[in-house]
C-alpha cells in the first residue's frame, strides 16, 4: 500500500502557502481564465510564478486548472494560455475537454495532463481511453463507489494514477456537469461561472395563479430540494487507503485560509497517523473529527462511496453553513519583540481570548495582550478588514500560525 497523495486547493497566493505549510503534499489552483472556479480570487501570471516557486522549495507539486468546457471563442486563448504555463512550470494540469486536451499535449507536452471529474469518469475503459491519449491521472466521477473504484484500479496499468474527491462540498447534478446556473442567469457553470443554484430556495408556482408561491415540501422537512450535505471521509481511512488511489482530493477553490489550513492538517494527520499504525489512526479518531468540525461545512455524508446515498445526504431545512470558527489572519511574520504581524481578516479586540493554530496539530488558547497598527500605535481594536496589525499573546509565535475565534454559538 503505498501513501496516497494529499492534494489541498488553494484560492490565492496567501493559501496556497498555507496549505503548503499545513501539510499538502500537492495544491491546484486555478488561473485567471479557463479553470471552473471564475469567482475565486485566482492567480496572476505573476502570483502563480511565486507560488508554484514557494511549493517547489517545500517538496509540494502544484496542479493548475483548465478545465472550463471550452466554445470555440476560448480556444485561441487557452492556446495562448497553455503557452504560458509551459514556461512556468506547474507539475500538471486538469483537463476535462477533449480538444484543450490536445491542445495541451501539442503546446506543453512536457506537463502531466489530468482529466478532471468533469469528463465524467466512471469506467475503467474511460481510464484506458485517456490513458493511451497520454493522459497520467485521471479522477473519479463523485458518483463512484469504493468498490467501483477498486475495480478500476485492477484494469488500468500501474503508473497510471487515480485521484478522488474525498472531502467538501458536492454537487447535484452529475460530476458537476449542470445547466441550472446557465438556463437561470446566464452564467455557465461548465466555463467556471456557477452561481450554485442547487442552494437556493424553491417554490411551485401553478399556471393559473401566477404570483400565487407554494412551498415545496419533501417530508415535510423543508423545501432546499437540491441542497447537499458536504463530502468527508476522515472516518473512513481503513476503506479509503486500499483501494488503489493515488491522491486524495479536497474540494475548496473558494475557501478561506482557515479552512484550507484545518481540513489540510487534518487529513495529513490522518493519512501519516495510519501508516504509522492503524490503532494510532482508529484511538485518533474523536481528533479528527473534532478537528474537521472547526471549519466551516454543512454537515456531512459519505457521497456515493457505499453506494447511493440515501435521503440523509440532502438537507432540506436550510441552505446555510455551520460555522464554529471566524478566522483573524496569519502570522506573515514574528518581530524581533515576538509580536505577530498579521493582516487581519476579522475584527477582534485586546482582551479576547483566541486560538493559535499550529500546522503539528496543536492549537493554543491565548489572551491577546496588546495590538499595534501598522505605526506600531496601540489600539484596543482594529475594525477595518485589511488592517496591518502587530499582536502581543502569550505564545511563541510562528510565520504561518493561525489565528482564529472560536465563536460562542459553536
Amino acid at each position: 500500500m503505498k501513501k496516497p497523495e494529499l492534494l489541498v486547493p488553494a484560492s490565492s497566493l496567501e493559501v496556497l502557502k498555507i496549505a503548503v505549510i499545513f501539510g499538502a503534499d500537492a495544491v491546484y489552483i486555478g488561473g485567471e481564465a479557463f479553470g471552473l472556479r471564475a469567482k475565486a480570487k485566482n492567480f496572476t501570471k505573476t502570483e502563480m510564478k511565486e507560488g508554484i516557486a514557494f511549493a517547489h522549495e517545500h517538496g509540494v507539486k502544484v496542479y493548475v486548472t483548465v478545465n472550463i468546457l471550452a466554445h470555440n471563442q476560448d480556444l485561441e486563448g487557452a492556446k495562448e494560455y497553455l503557452g504560458e504555463l509551459g514556461e512556468l512550470g506547474p507539475d500538471g494540469l486538469i483537463i476535462a475537454d477533449p480538444g484543450i486536451f490536445m491542445l495541451a499535449k501539442e503546446i506543453c507536452p512536457q506537463i502531466e495532463r489530468h482529466i478532471s471529474t468533469q469528463a465524467n469518469n466512471t469506467n475503467y475503459e474511460t481510464f484506458l481511453f485517456w490513458y493511451k491519449l497520454g493522459a497520467k491521472r485521471v479522477v473519479t466521477a463523485r458518483e463512484l463507489s469504493l468498490e467501483e473504484i477498486r475495480q478500476i484500479r485492477e484494469h488500468i496499468p500501474e503508473d497510471m494514477e487515480i485521484e478522488t474527491f474525498v472531502h467538501g462540498a458536492m454537487c447535484i447534478s452529475y460530476s458537476g456537469r449542470c445547466l441550472l446556473s446557465n438556463y437561470l442567469v446566464g452564467r455557465d457553470a461548465n466555463r467556471g461561472a456557477c452561481t450554485h443554484p442547487c442552494r437556493w430556495k424553491y417554490s411551485i408556482v401553478e399556471e393559473t395563479r401566477p404570483g400565487e408561491y407554494m412551498p415545496v415540501f419533501e417530508n415535510e422537512r423543508g423545501t432546499y430540494i437540491f441542497n447537499s450535505k458536504d463530502l468527508c471521509m476522515i472516518d473512513h481511512m481503513d476503506d479509503l487507503l486500499h483501494v488503489g488511489v493515488d491522491s486524495l482530493k479536497i474540494e475548496g477553490r473558494m475557501k478561506t485560509a482557515l479552512y484550507v489550513a484545518t481540513v489540510a492538517r487534518t487529513y495529513r494527520k490522518a493519512i501519516d497517523d495510519y501508516f504509522e499504525s492503524p490503532e494510532k489512526y482508529r484511538k485518533n479518531l474523536s481528533w479528527y473529527q473534532e478537528q474537521i468540525s472547526n471549519c466551516t461545512y454543512r454537515q456531512f455524508t459519505t457521497g456515493f462511496f457505499y453506494g447511493k446515498p440515501d435521503e440523509n445526504a440532502q438537507i432540506y431545512d436550510n441552505n446555510t453553513y455551520v460555522k464554529e470558527y471566524t478566522y483573524l489572519g496569519f502570522v506573515e511574520s514574528v518581530t524581533e519583540d515576538g509580536m505577530a504581524q498579521i493582516t487581519q481578516r476579522n475584527k477582534f479586540s485586546v482582551g479576547e481570548v483566541i486560538e493559535v493554530m499550529k500546522p503539528d496539530g496543536e492549537n493554543q488558547k491565548v489572551t491577546v495582550r496588546r495590538i499595534l497598527d501598522e505605526n506600531r500605535q496601540e489600539v484596543e481594536s482594529a475594525p477595518h478588514p485589511q488592517q496591518k496589525l502587530f499582536v502581543d499573546a502569550d505564545v511563541t509565535f510562528q510565520p504561518y500560525d493561525i489565528l482564529r475565534r472560536q465563536e460562542e454559538t459553536a
